[in-house]
């Protein structure tokens, strides 16, 4: 079993309102994702194999880290579509979507509770799918040989805490919010099964010089 370093996609479009307006980097975005590959490549860091969702953000975010020459893209990968999820729990029970990242507080565990207890008509894939994929693919990457690096975003990576930490839903969301653009997450083999070693980590970010980049949105 080898282990895995999870790490959320740059800063993209945080003015965005439905999934396909979101999904592009902004030059920060890239400039952080150029920083992070330095850093790993400084540290002799080593990963034989590198992979990523098929979105926008994920793909260019492992291109500006140096990587895309040897990036394997798994649509299994991509985040949750919680643009989508929260217009529809709007529609359907009047949930407002916040304006402010405050509000986003409240309402990212309101969403995630909804759509495990199936309380959202028609999602783009239930809860239990979402959990589904996201064990399936970290199993096949723990099973692969050599270190990864995994491209993907804060739900995927929060999905990844609450199914080896036992999180519940409330939990998960809380885990999500905290992601930062570029941060680190590393799963380690400890006996038969992967567990969490490393959350959030942004060395890349640590300088004074580069606080203002430590995004979450």
């Amino acid at each position: 079993m080898s282990h895995i370093t999870l790490i959320r996609h740059g800063q993209a479009n945080s003015g965005a309102k439905d999934e396909a307006s979101y999904d592009k980097l902004s030059t920060l975005g890239h400039q952080q994702a150029t920083w992070l590959g330095d850093h790993l490549r400084s540290t002799a860091a080593f990963h034989p194999r590198v992979f990523s969702g098929t979105l926008i953000r994920q793909v260019e975010t492992a291109q500006s880290m140096g990587y895309g020459g040897i990036l394997m893209q798994d649509e299994r990968l991509n985040e949750l579509e919680y643009f989508t999820l929260a217009n529809l729990l709007e529609q359907q029970r009047g949930t407002e979507i916040p304006t402010e990242r405050e509000g986003f507080i409240t309402h990212l565990p309101m969403v995630f509770t909804a759509w495990q207890n199936d309380e959202i008509d028609n999602p783009p894939e239930s809860f239990a799918e979402f959990e589904i994929r996201v064990s399936d693919v970290m199993h096949e990457i723990a099973s692969g040989p050599g270190p990864a690096l995994v491209v993907t975003s804060g739900g995927l990576i929060s999905m990844t805490m609450r199914r080896f930490l036992g999180l519940d839903t409330t939990s998960m969301a809380r885990v999500a919010l905290a992601i930062m653009n570029t941060s680190m997450h590393r799963l380690f083999p400890i006996g038969d099964q992967l567990s969490p070693v490393l959350f959030n980590a942004v060395p890349h970010l640590e300088t004074p010089d580069r606080h203002y980049a430590q995004t979450h949105v």
